[in-house]
């Protein structure tokens, strides 16, 4: 988000890259992703997958700019994976503060999931990338995007409104000759599905919790990593004053808020349940919260614990986790 007040600007969008070797696998596209990718010095040719944890926006917002302006970074017989969640199927419940049910946008296709998204992304601006197809003989972005919904598996009970989060195995969803990455379902209602990722090399382990709510599939697909990156919520944050917000706005942002994210307590209580070897917080709601707030859990944290600034680097090699 854009968060205003002191230390307004200092961290951009979430997203992290997971670098392997000379590979480079993103998890987000949050706002500002092309321009920290090249920051950091990242090629966006080394980039072999790009995994959404979910569709909400601060995840997805610069998808488009990453493979519009991206595509002209790659060359030919690159491809790079896209894989997110699929179509929810159905709209959310309304809250119960609704004072009056709302109307939803684009009725006929409500909730649309990463194909589609990326798809009517690129329809959006068909204008601009049919004059360079066309004009300076421009690549599609379709050579080099391979874009796919990733499977809920059967039979575990999932439904996007009554048990978008149930108990299960995390399941392969991706997989070369570096890295294997594994998935669950973790509890960021009412979006859903909304997934944690964990990525396994022979060097060691790191798994991002997304957007979530204390949740025991993470703990199971976190269970021994190397390197645990996961959102925190600063609690005190949720109940300041919003002045100018209806109150009924005011109210179910809060519900969602203690539902949906985690304190930084129970970020070190699930890191030392998993049994990680380090702990790194990431994607802080506010953004703008002094860092004294996440710095809170470090004496109960036993192993390393983290709270990078923006182009900080990870090492999740599993002989030490550095950090620089």
């Amino acid at each position: 988000m854009w968060w205003t007040g002191e230390g307004a600007g200092r961290r951009s969008g979430i997203s992290t890259a997971v670098l392997v070797r000379d590979r480079t696998y993103l998890v987000d596209c949050g706002h500002g992703v092309g321009r920290q990718l090249m920051l950091a010095g990242i090629g966006i040719s080394s980039i072999k997958g790009i995994f959404l944890t979910h569709l909400h926006s601060d995840h997805t917002i610069d998808l488009g700019s990453l493979a519009i302006f991206g595509l002209y970074e790659l060359s030919r017989g690159d491809r790079i994976k896209v894989l997110g969640p699929g179509d929810r199927g159905l709209l959310p419940a309304v809250s119960e503060r609704a004072i009056q049910a709302p109307e939803p946008i684009f009725p006929a296709r409500p909730t649309p999931g990463t194909v589609s998204l990326f798809d009517s992304i690129m329809q959006g601006y068909a204008t601009d990338l049919n004059d360079r197809i066309f004009d300076t003989l421009r690549p599609s972005p379709y050579e080099f995007f391979d874009v796919e919904d990733i499977s809920v598996p059967e039979g575990i009970g999932y439904h996007p409104n009554t048990n978008p989060t149930p108990d299960m195995k995390p399941f392969e969803i991706f997989a070369d000759e570096v890295v294997t990455v594994t998935a669950t379902l973790v509890r960021h209602a009412p979006i859903a599905p909304a997934f944690a990722f964990r990525f396994d090399t022979a060097e060691g382990s790191v798994t991002i919790s997304g957007d979530t709510g204390p949740c025991r599939n993470l703990v199971r697909l976190a269970a021994g990593t190397d390197l645990l990156l996961h959102e925190a919520i600063d609690v005190d944050w949720i109940y300041r004053d919003r002045p100018g917000v209806p109150a009924d706005s005011v109210q179910a942002a809060i519900d969602h808020h203690n539902n949906a994210h985690t304190s930084v307590a129970d970020c070190v209580r699930i890191a030392t349940e998993a049994g990680a070897k380090a702990l790194a917080l990431h994607h802080l709601v506010p953004g703008t919260s002094p860092r004294e707030t996440w710095r809170l859990g470090a004496q109960g944290f036993d192993g390393t614990y983290l709270v990078p600034d923006d182009l900080e680097e990870i090492s999740f090699a599993r002989s030490s986790v550095a950090h620089r």
